[in-house]
């Protein structure tokens, strides 16, 4: 069973802005936070932004920190992912995931990864 499916990536030019969806399942939503990582090509996967179970915590990259904002829709059990100012230095593959091990803080845990939506910066 898919529990986390990406939409939303594409090409868009520097300075421009795109929203990220991942449609998660009702116990990925319910039980767990979600966060968003990053893989550029020739590089490891990075943090980008993380929401708490609750919707009250979030946690963000210090690269996209005041450009991006992640929240969630607790009716269609989806997370988004709000990209702003966006520069080439952006672009890759974004992965949305569920932190189902227990651990400090929303940057560790994940288990659980979806396939992933290219997003693509350039002019």
């Amino acid at each position: 069973q898919v529990e986390l499916v990406e939409s939303g990536g594409g090409l868009v030019q520097p300075g421009g802005s795109l929203r990220l969806s991942c449609q998660t399942s009702e116990r990925i939503f319910r039980h767990y936070a979600v966060g968003w990582f990053r893989q550029a090509p020739g590089k490891e996967r990075e943090f980008v932004a993380a929401i708490s179970r609750t919707g009250l915590l979030t946690d963000y990259a210090d690269s996209v920190k005041g450009r991006f904002t992640i929240s969630k829709d607790s009716i269609q059990y989806r997370v988004f992912l709000q990209m702003g100012s966006l520069t080439p230095e952006d672009t890759a593959v974004y992965i949305c995931a569920a932190q189902t091990m227990r651990t400090e803080g929303l940057r560790a845990g994940y288990d659980y990864w979806g396939q992933g939506t290219q997003v693509t910066v350039s002019s």
